[in-house]
């Protein structure tokens, strides 16, 4: 695989099928000038011995402007007027918001609002805990993050001291009033709590005695496992706990109060349970209700009602726990609360998506147009049928899908949900051939079977012997139509496959971008939440301190979106043979980079810039694509262009961390081309370079001593002795038994039985290598024990680096 590849496609994540830029991209005039690499300025620089002094300024020609808002002469491009605007406009007295865990809290901070604009709400009051307390996956709308293993007083503790904090902080923002609110305690509930639905200022005062009486609504969950399986409408139930519980350390059982037996009925959400259990035990409070309506299906959630009742103990251990008291008594609220927002009837991933849906609209506003914010919130109005196919379709791999196989247990009438879907646009329901094209028609045969399309081929073909292979059969056929030999190919496919369905490309778009602003990468999507509701994966407790927003405006975004489309595109194109597909993207990248003023290169390059912004924008994505265009360059021979693209890449981005491989590549390049001289500057220039480290700046070294021989260099370099010291070379002896290309490599080991190559090397160091016990793990260990050792750093309290719940480490380490 070429250098960079991975990494850009890491970068690109899941390849959408419709990029709105296709088109435009693929006919890009930048890429149609000649067939290299233009870079005058470069190329002047082949024979100079400062090979590393490259081009700057190269915008100095272009038109400036003079921002209204602030006086300053900027580019007059138009990104570049639009991103300076907004910048001016959002200017002001930043606001730190703290979350209290990624697995409790909202996602990001609300966007700059006028206080003309809303009314002040409730001081945010929020608080840090455990990854795997408070809330569970058995409130009904709610979505689950993690296991119950811990105590929440810890979080009720830290959310104390955390509260004096945002008071003090909150003050010292009083010039530029934002919207504030509350973040919700409950991990599973990413909804924010509007004003009616906020908790009153008094929940903080009150006391055991003045909740007692108080009722709740919730609902009897795990029907499935209770003694009793009828239920009558207002039969007296208590709560119940359960320790002993192997799912739940948490858990309270529901129980009839009308029978001596004490049957159990079922269990409370888990969420609930978390914060009522500690209550029980703690505070000593017990709950009685009753039943408020029975469900059709006997295993349905049963909604009851349930008041509070308190024990009477010392007044001295009254005072102990009334602090933890408050703090689980408010987050029981909430949690009461949230479960409102979503119906009953609404299943896990449904629940998912529309948090998702429901998050983005509400963090990033002025990156959807109108219209595109209406399409994504009549998503909430289409029916659970229609919501639940969509959702599953989305996440297949698609495009086309066959009505006929399109069954869910959870969608009880198909027919209608894509109906709705249809009607909304988001999708695209084909039953007329007239309206497929030779793409569509390409695609839909995939659908077939291989006998379903040997039955087509035969009835347009005598003799069917287009071979076995479905890949085969199709370029057949298409070969056939494209020619004009079986013009009712389209009426033929159609009717084997029956009615065909296609995600709609604005759905697949703003879908996709809600995704990326939701996760802020290409490796998470939907399948996330999915890890974690399993507990498969779990995701450690950091604060978000947010004052930047991602993406300024709605340019920064659509130029960001506009450079993974042409990193997708270039990743495409070097899956096929034609070198010229991959080198016309090259070009679009490399034209993108060389036409942004250099103000814009180093504003967003700059030491004193946020370096995760510059991660988000289209800069970033353009210079992976000639970073990885070099290396195509360079397995095509191109080293004049390769040479060009490394010569940019070094005079735009003066602080980025990729600049000790593109110093050695280039060093390497010139050599190629018998530039010895220029190869050795360049590789000693890179060693002054502060952002040349590690491996690079060791390889620099190694050519600076091969290079720099007499009458190059007299002088012989100071760290000449460390990398000409010999390494001690251990020679393990084995007998192999495959010796086959792409195959590993198998050994008979000391103990007679077949092993690997990495086993022979243990055995050798645990026998006469010295004794030694030792573990193959790559680098797995490693990297455990350091972020074990620096886990208070990486997750420390940094600005901006942590903006979701779904982080393993700051937004810089992602790239």
């Amino acid at each position: 695989m070429l250098n960079g590849r991975e990494s850009l496609i890491r970068l690109v994540g899941k390849r959408r099928h419709f990029l709105p830029n296709r088109q435009s991209l693929l006919s890009d005039p930048f890429a149609t000038h000649n067939d290299s690499i233009e870079n005058t300025e470069a190329e002047k620089l082949v024979d100079s011995k400062e090979a590393t002094k490259f081009v700057s300024e190269s915008g100095s020609s272009e038109k400036l402007v003079t921002c209204p808002v602030c006086g300053h002469k900027v580019s007059g491009e138009h990104n570049d007027i639009n991103s300076h605007l907004d910048a001016c406009l959002s200017r002001g007295t930043k606001r730190k918001l703290t979350q209290q865990t990624l697995l409790q809290s909202n996602f990001w901070s609300q966007p700059k609002i006028s206080s003309s604009e809303l009314e002040p709400l409730e001081k945010n009051v929020s608080g840090r805990g455990s990854d795997k307390s408070l809330v569970q996956n058995a409130v009904p709308g709610l979505p689950d993050f993690g296991a119950a293993e811990e105590n929440v007083i810890s979080i009720c503790q830290s959310s104390q001291k955390l509260e004096s904090d945002m008071q003090t902080h909150t003050d010292d923002s009083s010039e530029n009033p934002v919207n504030e609110y509350w973040i919700d305690y409950n991990t599973d509930t990413t909804q924010q709590l509007s004003p009616k639905n906020e908790v009153p200022k008094g929940d903080m005062d009150v006391t055991m005695d003045e909740i007692c009486g108080v009722s709740l609504e919730t609902y009897i969950v795990g029907r499935r496992f209770s003694d009793e399986k009828t239920l009558l409408l207002g039969a007296s139930i208590s709560l119940l706990r359960d320790p002993n519980n192997d799912k739940d350390p948490n858990a309270i059982k529901v129980v009839s109060a009308d029978s001596g037996c004490c049957k159990s009925l079922g269990f409370i959400p888990r969420e609930l349970a978390q914060c009522l259990s500690p209550l029980i035990e703690k505070c000593r409070l017990n709950f009685e209700g009753h039943v408020c309506s029975i469900p059709k299906h006997p295993f349905d959630c049963v909604p009851i009602q349930i008041v509070c009742r308190k024990s009477v103990f010392n007044g001295e251990k009254e005072s102990e726990v009334l602090e933890d008291f408050k703090c689980l008594w408010k987050v029981a609220k909430r949690v009461v609360e949230s479960a409102k927002n979503y119906p009953l009837s609404m299943t896990k991933y449904q629940q998912n998506f529309c948090v998702l849906i429901h998050e983005v609209l509400r963090s990033n506003p002025h990156l959807f147009s109108e219209d595109e914010k209406i399409f994504m919130e009549s998503f909430t109005s289409l029916s659970n049928d229609s919501q639940r196919i969509f959702i599953r379709l989305y996440t297949r791999k698609g495009p086309w899908f066959r009505m006929s196989n399109i069954s869910y247990a959870e969608v009880l009438d198909p027919q209608e949900a894509v109906k709705g879907l249809s009607a909304t646009g988001y999708v695209c329901l084909f039953e007329d051939a007239d309206e497929l094209d030779y793409n569509d028609i390409k695609e839909m045969l995939n659908l077939l079977t291989v006998c379903e399309l040997r039955d087509i081929s035969c009835k347009f073909k005598k003799n069917c012997n287009s071979g076995t292979r479905k890949k085969d059969l199709i370029e057949a056929l298409l070969s056939l139509y494209k020619n004009g030999l079986c013009p009712k190919l389209p009426s033929v496919v159609l009717e084997k496959t029956g009615a065909c369905i296609q995600i709609s490309s604005q759905a697949e778009s703003l879908i996709w971008r809600a995704e990326r602003l939701f996760f802020l990468n290409g490796e998470q999507d939907l399948s996330t939440f999915l890890l974690v509701d399993l507990g498969i994966v779990k995701y450690p407790t950091y604060n978000c301190i947010i004052s930047e927003q991602i993406f300024s405006g709605r340019d920064d975004l659509l130029a960001y979106e506009e450079a993974i489309e042409v990193a997708q595109l270039m990743d495409q194109a070097l899956d096929g043979n034609n070198a010229d597909v991959p080198l016309r993207f090259i070009k679009i990248a490399d034209s993108r980079i060389s036409s942004s003023s250099m103000k814009a290169i180093k504003s967003s390059t700059s030491e004193s810039a946020p370096k995760f912004l510059f991660y988000f924008s289209a800069l970033w994505v353009y210079s992976k694509v000639v970073s990885l265009g070099v290396s195509f360059l360079e397995r095509e021979h191109r080293y004049n262009d390769a040479i060009n693209l490394l010569k940019r890449l070094l005079s735009c981005f003066t602080f980025d961390g990729r600049r000790g491989y593109w110093m050695l590549r280039l060093s390497i390049n010139l050599e190629h081309i018998g530039y010895l001289n220029e190869s050795l500057a360049v590789a000693e220039d890179g060693l002054q370079d502060p952002w040349v480290r590690a491996g690079s700046r060791m390889a620099l070294q190694k050519r600076i001593l091969r290079l720099g021989k007499p009458p190059r260099r007299w002088k012989t370099p100071s760290f000449s002795a460390s990398i000409k010291r010999k390494i001690t070379e251990v020679h393990v002896q084995g007998r192999p038994l495959n010796c086959e290309i792409g195959m590993k490599n198998r050994f008979y080991g000391e103990d007679g039985e077949q092993c690997g190559v990495e086993q022979l090397a243990l055995q050798y160091y645990a026998g006469e290598g010295g004794g030694w016990q030792g573990v193959h793990t790559e680098s797995g260990i490693w990297l455990t024990i350091f972020g074990l050792l620096m886990w208070d750093i990486i997750f420390s309290d940094a600005p901006n680096v942590f903006r979701t719940r779904f982080q393993i480490w700051g937004l810089i380490a992602f790239i």
